[in-house]
């Protein structure tokens, strides 16, 4: 793929770490759906250009149920991304996927009840398809160039993705457990959907920094020195992701022409029939609609 550009949303921790020496060009990209969280950074890495986004803004002030994840997809769109790699930071449900360890998930189980999850709320209706959420061609990817990392890299996972912004009680802690949960977080949905509505690959780098509270914490730790090994153990995996990332965005060539479902996933999507949309439709969604209206 020629036009090959992308998008990388930094998460907790990762935001911060990636955007705030990088340079590049900032651009601050209007949307139907208001503004992002930040300016975008665009610059190249090796030959792969590359946008980067902070999920939660500048200083972390934006709390996972007030990001604007529509404007933050849409404008990555705009800016030509045909691929995503997303960051984030969550608990561990599973004994075996420890704090500093890198999880490249599979599966999401959505429990957001507050976010707006889709573009296409007005004007026509529109079904993808998500039973794969994360794309196999960047997953397989990232799990090749993550066997390089010096840490222990799970190659699947289910991410159930709670509204916050509180932490889970103990009790919804084990329900996620049962569930078949592995990883707890608060930002992949709608991120995902709204990605694949968008016809962008989407794949995700999760940041284990604890063991959310089914698992009890010994009584050594008071909650200060709690929060303070949750930190180091987020930096610790931030460097991890970074390395991760960099690495699969440096050999990117390999799959670049490789087909991504996610490319054609408006193609069977539009229900409405064509004759009865609106001209503003396509107004309305431009880049998201071009192929198809």
């Amino acid at each position: 793929m020629a036009d090959t550009k992308i998008g990388i949303i930094g998460g907790s921790g990762l935001g911060d770490a990636l955007c705030g020496d990088m340079e590049g060009t900032r651009v601050d990209v209007g949307t139907p759906f208001g503004e992002p969280s930040d300016s975008i950074i665009e610059t190249v890495w090796g030959d792969t250009q590359v946008a980067v986004l902070n999920r939660h803004g500048p200083g972390h002030l934006i709390c996972p149920s007030q990001v604007n994840y529509r404007a933050n997809i849409f404008a990555l769109k705009a800016l030509g991304c045909t691929h995503i790699i997303a960051s984030g930071a969550v608990g561990s449900l599973r004994e075996e996927i420890k704090p500093k360890d890198i999880v490249i998930p599979d599966q999401i189980i959505d429990k957001t009840t507050r976010r707006i999850g889709t573009f296409f709320d007005e004007y026509l209706a529109v079904h993808v398809e998500l039973s794969s959420p994360f794309c196999p061609v960047l997953r397989e990817h990232l799990i090749s160039c993550g066997k390089g990392i010096n840490t222990d890299l799970h190659e699947n996972g289910t991410y159930v993705c709670m509204e916050g912004p509180a932490f889970s009680t103990r009790a919804e802690s084990e329900m996620h457990r049962a569930w078949g949960g592995d990883l707890i977080g608060m930002t992949v949905m709608p991120e995902a959907k709204l990605a694949r509505e968008a016809e962008i690959a989407y794949a995700m780098v999760c940041l284990p920094s604890d063991y959310d509270c089914w698992r009890p914490v010994g009584e050594e730790l008071d909650k200060h020195e709690l929060l303070k090994e949750i930190i180091e153990n987020l930096t610790e995996a931030t460097s991890n992701a970074i390395e991760l990332i960099k690495s699969a965005v440096a050999s990117f060539a390999q799959i670049s022409d490789t087909p991504c479902p996610a490319h054609s996933a408006m193609e069977l999507a539009i229900w409405s029939d064509r004759d009865s949309i609106a001209p503003a439709a396509r107004e309305h969604f431009g880049v998201l609609v071009e192929k198809y209206l």
